[in-house]
C-alpha cells in the first residue's frame, strides 16, 4: 500500500492513564525506562520531562519518524517489535533497565490515520498492520476459509455470531474480493440480524482481524518475558490494556512470576475526568509490577 508522506510531528497526544503511569514508574535522572509502544510518544515526553532516559520501541516507521522529526533530547528510538526487545536492547550495548511501559493495542495516530485501514467508519485499504509488512487483513478475510475466519472472529473478537459473520465474508468475496474496509463493515452489517443503531457489529470483526494480523497477543506474552529478564531488581513494569483479552494475560502473568510483584490488586482505571475528556481512554486498564530483588541483594 501507498502511503503519503508522515506529516510533521506535533506529538499533541493525549496520553492515557498519565499521572498513574508516572507514580508506577517514577521516573528520575539516571534511570533508563523503554517505552516498548511508542506511538504518539505522548508518555515518552512525560517521562523525558522528568530527566529519565527513554528507548522508544516501535514497529510502525510512521511513528518512529514522527518522534524522530521532534528530536527529542534523551530518547533513543529503535524500530522492531517489543516482544524483540531483549535483543533490540542488545544492539545498543543495554541490558538491564529501571521501567518498562507497554501501552499495548492500536495507537490514536494509527486509528485517525484512514489510509491504514484500521477503522471501518471511513473507505481505505484493508491493511491493519502496524509494521507495513506481512500479511494484511485484506489477505486473511480473502483466502482463509470459513472455519479459520470464524475462530479468529470469536476468539480474538469474542462475538457469538462468528460463524455467521465468516460465511457472509466466504460468500462476499466470491462476487469480488473484499479490498476496503467500509465494504467489510457492510457485509458485516447485514450478517447482524436487526442492527439499525448503536455499537456498530463491524467493531468486534476489525478489533480480531487486527490483533490476528498483528499477533498481539502472542507480542504481549513475549515482551512479558522480555520485562522480567531486562528490569534491574527493583524495576517497574506498567502495562495499560484495553480489552478484557489482554487484561486476562497481563494478570494471570504477573501473578505467575516468579520475578515479578504485582503493586496492584485490581487494575486501575481512568478518572471520570479523563474518560470524559478523552473517550479512548473509558476501557484503558493499567496493571503494575516491580522486578524482585536478587536473592540476598538489595533491591
Amino acid at each position: 500500500m501507498t502511503h503519503p508522506d508522515p506529516t510533521p510531528p506535533t506529538l499533541t497526544h493525549t496520553s492515557v492513564l498519565a499521572q498513574e503511569v508516572l507514580d508506577a514508574l517514577q521516573p528520575a535522572p539516571g534511570k533508563v525506562i523503554v517505552d516498548g509502544t511508542l506511538g504518539g510518544a505522548g508518555h515518552t515526553r512525560l517521562l523525558l520531562d522528568r530527566g529519565a532516559r527513554v528507548i522508544g520501541i516501535d514497529q510502525d516507521p510512521y511513528a518512529l519518524t514522527r518522534a524522530r522529526e521532534a528530536d527529542l533530547p534523551g530518547l533513543t528510538t529503535l524500530e522492531g517489535n517489543y516482544r524483540d526487545m531483549v535483543s533490540l536492547l542488545a544492539g545498543i550495548g543495554v541490558t538491564q533497565v529501571d521501567g518498562i511501559l507497554l501501552d499495548i493495542g492500536v495507537s490514536s495516530f494509527q486509528l485517525d490515520d484512514a489510509e491504514r485501514g484500521f477503522s471501518y467508519h471511513t473507505e481505505a485499504p484493508l491493511d491493519m498492520r502496524m509494521s507495513q509488512q506481512g500479511e494484511s487483513a485484506a489477505d486473511v478475510v480473502n483466502t482463509y476459509d470459513a472455519e479459520d475466519l470464524a475462530a479468529i472472529i470469536y476468539e480474538y473478537g469474542e462475538d457469538r455470531l462468528s460463524r455467521r459473520i465468516a460465511r457472509a465474508i466466504v460468500t462476499e468475496r466470491e462476487k469480488a474480493p473484499i479490498e476496503t474496509t467500509v465494504r467489510l463493515a457492510e457485509i458485516i452489517k447485514r450478517a447482524y440480524p436487526g442492527f439499525s443503531k448503536g455499537i456498530h457489529p463491524a467493531r468486534r470483526t476489525f478489533q480480531a482481524l487486527r490483533i490476528h494480523v498483528n499477533d498481539e497477543l502472542g507480542a504481549l506474552r513475549d515482551g512479558l518475558s522480555a520485562a522480567e529478564t531486562l528490569l534491574t531488581p527493583g524495576g517497574r513494569l506498567a502495562v495499560i490494556s484495553f480489552h478484557s483479552l489482554e487484561d486476562r494475560i497481563v494478570k494471570r502473568f504477573l501473578l505467575s512470576s516468579a520475578a515479578l510483584t504485582p503493586l496492584t490488586k485490581r487494575p486501575l482505571i481512568a478518572s471520570d475526568e479523563e474518560q470524559a475528556a478523552n473517550p479512548r481512554a473509558r476501557s484503558a486498564k493499567l496493571r503494575t509490577a516491580e522486578r524482585a530483588p536478587h536473592p540476598g541483594g538489595d533491591a
